[in-house]
């Protein structure tokens, strides 16, 4: 049984953890959040002590360090510009640190981190599920048995809607977050590179608030793609059935099937760090560049090889704000 810490125990990706420290049969001996809202805890980890200052966090993890009862790992699900603070935070405190995607925002960030693995004797790994998808992992299968020499054409569409509070958040913030494709893509972008190699070129044709669209050469594939946190870019039939939802890859017109068994991905990849079998720093790199060279990519337009829905028209910020 290990002991494990969480920071960011109040926020939406945290009970997925909570569960996988239960399923696993380890223990969770502290948590940590700003936000008191905490009630889930109790389906999980009643007696866990919680704090909602960091100080007093700390200090409590101290003294049972002291006693020769220390943390073994500490889970992170803050939000994405805090993941590399707390993930050196764990470091120091000599745990192994779980962290939630994106690992970090910036792929400078992982030298740094790989640094501090070197000093502390400590291991980080980051939350990759969709590589532990079965759909995905026969998607890569079929793949490596096929011809060695084939280039694919992929469509990658996901809309998932977002209220308007999603602007109020730290979500909306593109400094916090790093924008729509970091904050909902990065797992994506990770999955496609883990299938079809290192990318080669990244262009992107809209970008904005709500959504981003662009092309990306993979070793063996071209992919275009479409990531839109906005209701009204939903296709018609999917608004009127009233779904939030659209995720849909296409490979040479035909549909890659994998809505479903999203249930204990977190679980499983418990289970595979546990086992010394977890995604590290060198695995995240690729996606986390990918993603800061999207955030950081000036828009060329409706040019070259671009995704359909590309040409949705845009939309204001619903606050008006500029990012």
């Amino acid at each position: 049984m290990k002991n494990f810490g969480i920071i960011g125990v109040g926020g939406y990706i945290a009970p997925r953890h909570l569960k996988a420290i239960k399923d696993t049969g380890n223990n969770l001996l502290a948590a940590y959040d700003r936000f008191d809202s905490v009630g889930i805890m109790d389906s999980f980890f009643p007696k866990t002590a919680f704090f909602t200052e960091q100080e007093l966090f700390d200090r409590h993890i101290s003294k049972l360090a002291d006693k020769g009862e220390g943390l073994d790992i500490l889970s992170v699900c803050t939000p994405n510009y805090l993941h590399d603070a707390h993930i050196r935070y764990g470091l120091r405190l000599g745990c192994n640190v779980i962290s939630e995607k994106p690992l970090v925002l910036n792929p400078w960030n992982i030298d740094g981190l790989q640094e501090m693995e070197r000093s502390t004797g400590g291991k980080v790994n980051n939350i990759l599920q969709l590589r532990l998808h079965d759909s995905i992992k026969a998607w890569k299968k079929k793949i490596d048995d096929g011809p060695k020499d084939k280039v694919y054409d992929i469509d990658l569409t996901y809309i998932t809607s977002r209220g308007n509070w999603y602007y109020t958040s730290w979500k909306g913030d593109v400094h916090k977050s790093g924008g729509v494709a970091t904050n909902i893509g990065v797992h994506f972008y990770d999955m496609l590179q883990w299938i079809f190699g290192p990318a080669s070129r990244n262009i992107v044709h809209v970008s904005s608030h709500d959504r981003v669209a662009g092309f990306l050469e993979f070793e063996r594939a071209r992919v275009r793609y479409f990531l839109s946190i906005n209701e009204n870019t939903l296709p018609k039939d999917v608004r009127e059935s009233g779904k939030k939802t659209f995720r849909l890859i296409e490979m040479e017109g035909e549909e890659v099937e994998f809505s479903n068994g999203f249930t204990d991905l977190h679980t499983e990849s418990y289970k595979n760090i546990l086992n010394g079998e977890g995604y590290g720093l060198d695995d995240v790199r690729p996606c986390i560049q990918i993603v800061h060279d999207i955030r950081n990519a000036v828009p060329v337009g409706l040019k070259g090889d671009y995704h359909p829905f590309a040409k949705l028209p845009l939309t204001e910020h619903p606050f008006g704000w500029k990012i």
